[in-house]
């Protein structure tokens, strides 16, 4: 999953939110610098990761990117999951998710000074741009594929990806509908 659906897991708890917003940037034995709270927000994220790389549709649903894109097919398909939790009409309208972006980076805001130095640089984007209320729309969605190119070792273009999501939209939605709420149910357990 991606930055949107990490913080919709993170049940509204400032310090889970701040951890599992940040795991990526946090590597080896660096978790136990923080908080216990946040601590458990790391975690939380990795388990999250892990249960969603094992799921069944995942991986089906990878499968329309990896002929392009190998092993960023995941990448792409959590960013299409974001797209998809933010325009489920069952957790968000349209203004309900503004009101949760904006929480969510105002919950962030105090601990801006005690994360990593590459979530810091980035977090003025996120919020300037409002990612998280960006993941509704597909130009949301084509520059946070463009995002998962300017991270990678060795991807060159996202446009591809735009295009085989936007073909197989359907089929994309229908693999978010049969997972998240097993994903949902399963972090519900965990926290």
């Amino acid at each position: 999953m991606n930055y949107l659906a990490h913080a919709y897991l993170s049940f509204n708890e400032p310090e889970i939110l701040v951890g599992n917003l940040i795991s990526d940037f946090v590597k080896g034995k660096k978790q136990f610098n923080y908080s216990p709270g946040i601590q458990k927000g790391i975690t939380l994220h990795r388990a999250i990761d892990h249960f969603t790389d094992t799921h069944e549709t995942t991986r089906l649903a990878k499968e329309i990117f990896r002929p392009h894109y190998r092993l960023y097919a995941g990448a792409f398909v959590d960013v299409a999951y974001d797209h998809f939790l933010a325009t489920d009409k069952n957790l968000f309208t349209e203004k309900s998710l503004l009101a949760f972006s904006e929480n969510v980076y105002l919950q962030l805001e105090p601990f801006i000074p005690l994360l990593p130095e590459l979530f810091q640089k980035m977090f003025p984007y996120m919020k300037t741009q409002n990612w998280l209320n960006n993941y509704q729309y597909k130009q949301g969605i084509r520059q946070s594929f463009g995002g998962v190119v300017r991270r990678s070792a060795y991807l060159t273009e996202s446009d591809t990806a735009f295009i085989l999501f936007e073909n197989n939209y359907a089929y994309l939605q229908e693999c978010y509908s049969q997972f998240f709420s097993e994903l949902e149910a399963y972090v519900l357990s965990k926290v």
